[in-house]
């Protein structure tokens, strides 16, 4: 790392890659910042009327876990901030680490985790819950940045490269898909992306595919509710509409689609939500439904509108703007890590994707969530402020 300084003392960053110098700005992308800050503040608002009868069933108020929630987000935004000032390549030297740790913090939670709506997915330490499946999506997605990066010489190597990425893509999502199956999928196919992107050969990636569709399709048919889920997905989209769902499976779906059907244009008014009162979890697995029913679509718009900015930016503007391999294909792992988990939490809402359980990014109920995703937004800024010269050309261009 080497450091200049300009004619007006500020200290610019620079380093040498394989594709040249590259400057580093002193301030970070602002319409991503803006973006995951206005999320947060819809987050807050939201969660404050999805909360209140959960509230009333753990025998506490609304507005004391809206104060949990919003030092949660708080947490979240220093997240942010730290990440945002660590420089890219120390978090890829540190994420392979991460991931051995997440490992076993996944197994200690399949040994004494605590079970929440039948499954185990987190453990409690001092009073604090913490679902390591969070650690575990974060760090892969950029420890095999960093491995395809470092490999891009000899990318369609099979032994030197297919090898020890599929082993730390089959390791990682095994041992989450034991405890939470939708994000153990979403996490595979974001790292098929990944392996895509940095150009791992197309025979390749067919037959990462191919292994992680009979991997799922084992751990489907090995489970009755996870075969329940896609049955009634199926059974979903088929049904008449004059067929109704009553509790059993399917509830939750039918509900948050009748809590978007009420919201209209312009929604029912901020508080006056009456979905959230059948809704099992308003607060974190459907919490877009509620957004949809008190908004109505103009606030659901809004929603999807700041994850496409994230997107567009984090791809086109930044992921596309920089020479240095690790920083490109780690802006896209972030990019993708924050806006596929808020795509798909709505999807479900309206019945597009079986039931998930996945949190709407920076806005979903949760500390696990809310942390890891506010250091991959820090992640990102950082990378944001990367910059290439005229004649060195961008890894997704070159």
């Amino acid at each position: 790392m080497l450091y200049t300084s300009s004619g007006s003392g500020s200290v610019h960053r620079t380093f040498v890659s394989s594709h040249g110098t590259t400057q580093e700005r002193t301030s970070s992308d602002r319409i991503l910042f803006s973006a995951f800050v206005l999320l947060m503040f819809f987050g807050l608002v939201a969660v404050f009327s999805a909360v209140g009868f959960f509230a009333e069933s753990k025998g506490t108020t609304a507005s004391a876990l809206f104060g949990n929630h919003a030092l949660k987000l708080f947490l979240g935004f220093i997240a942010m901030i730290v990440m945002s000032k660590v420089h890219y390549r120390m978090t890829l030297k540190l994420s392979k680490l991460g991931l051995i740790l997440s490992w076993i913090l996944l197994i200690a939670v399949m040994m004494t985790g605590d079970t929440v709506f039948g499954a185990k997915r987190s453990l409690s330490v001092a009073g604090f819950s913490f679902q390591p499946s969070s650690l575990a999506a974060s760090t892969l997605l950029l420890t095999l940045s960093g491995l395809i990066a470092a490999k891009q010489d000899y990318v369609k190597d099979f032994a030197r490269t297919f090898v020890p990425a599929i082993i730390w893509i089959g390791i990682t999502c095994f041992l989450i898909a034991l405890e939470d199956f939708s994000t153990a999928g979403l996490l595979f196919g974001m790292s098929c992306a990944l392996l895509f992107a940095g150009r791992v050969p197309f025979r390749t990636l067919a037959l990462v595919l191919v292994l992680g569709g009979v991997g799922g399709y084992g751990l489907v048919t090995s489970s009755a509710e996870r075969t329940s889920r896609v049955e009634q997905f199926v059974g979903n989209i088929v049904q008449l509409p004059s067929q109704e769902l009553e509790g059993g499976e399917g509830y939750q779906a039918q509900q948050a689609q009748i809590a978007i059907a009420q919201g209209g244009l312009t929604g029912v008014g901020p508080g006056k939500s009456t979905q959230r009162n059948f809704l099992p979890a308003p607060y974190n697995d459907f919490l877009f439904a509620i957004v949809a029913e008190e908004y109505g679509l103009i606030g659901a718009l809004v929603v999807i509108g700041l994850l496409t900015v994230i997107l567009l930016r984090g791809v086109l503007g930044v992921a596309m703007g920089v020479a240095d391999p690790d920083a490109a294909l780690a802006a896209l792992a972030c990019t993708l890590f924050i806006v596929l988990y808020g795509y798909v939490h709505a999807a479900v809402s309206v019945g597009l994707f079986p039931v998930t359980g996945l949190p709407m990014p920076f806005m979903s109920y949760g500390g696990s969530s809310i942390l890891f995703t506010g250091a991959m937004a820090g992640i990102l800024l950082n990378i944001s402020k990367s910059l290439y010269k005229d004649q060195d050309k961008p890894f997704f261009i070159g």
